[in-house]
């Protein structure tokens, strides 16, 4: 049956495709990924070989509405992106948007996706929590920070290695140094690590080590609130 499918893949470790996604993506007429290269060796270690569509956040604004007319004429579409689940800090929700909209099936399976054990691994209150991806990078960045010195949940952001540094300072001064927080990088990938402190001892750790990998950063709520 024609419907999009959004399918997670692996955040690091390639076993960690589920089985349904597996099979998901050997039945459907299209993949689309946002980056072809990446989804090419995915799709290689399992021994797949299928029709590849670029979708991608410089593209997905002209390309929306001819992806939909084809669901809608009957072709099934997996949509993935480099890592982990689409439209979280990645392109999809513009395509789910608008299938919704003209009455096309849209399917989520389950599946990997970073902050889920960063916030386990961190130790902090996992009941109540926040995701906020990425801060701004200019535009509205101080207002977001300042908007946040009162969330009492706990908060995740995803930081990549050349901004981590100001953003742990620029966090540390709008929270507080004291503020118990934790840093999961490279996460189901050989040199995984999660590094728990303070702000101020995070800082004083990644200014001494080198800075490599993808982020993902937790930070305990305002416990005044």
């Amino acid at each position: 049956m024609s419907k999009l499918y959004i399918v997670p893949t692996p955040i690091g470790n390639l076993q960690d495709l589920t089985l349904r996604s597996l099979e998901c993506l050997k039945e459907v007429n299209t993949i689309l990924a946002e980056d072809s290269r990446k989804t090419r060796i995915l799709l290689a270690h399992y021994g797949i070989e299928k029709k590849i569509h670029p979708y991608h956040a410089f593209n997905e604004h002209k390309v929306v509405e001819a992806l939909v007319e084809r669901i809608k004429n009957g072709e099934s579409m997996a949509l993935v992106t480099d890592a982990g689940t689409p439209s979280i800090s990645d392109p999809g929700f513009l395509l789910i948007r608008s299938c919704l909209a003209h009455g096309v099936d849209v399917e989520c399976l389950p599946g990997p996706t970073a902050f889920i054990p960063a916030l386990v691994n961190s130790g902090l209150p996992s009941d109540r929590f926040c995701f906020e991806g990425f801060l701004p990078h200019k535009k509205g960045r101080n207002k977001r920070l300042s908007q946040l010195r009162d969330e009492n949940r706990t908060m995740i952001f995803y930081e990549s290695p050349h901004r981590l540094i100001k953003t742990l300072q620029q966090l540390a001064e709008c929270l507080g140094e004291d503020r118990a927080s934790s840093i999961s990088r490279e996460l189901t990938k050989i040199h995984e690590e999660t590094i728990r402190g303070t702000l101020s001892e995070l800082i004083n750790h990644f200014q001494n080590h080198t800075v490599k990998g993808e982020f993902v950063i937790v930070i305990e709520g305002n416990k005044g609130k």
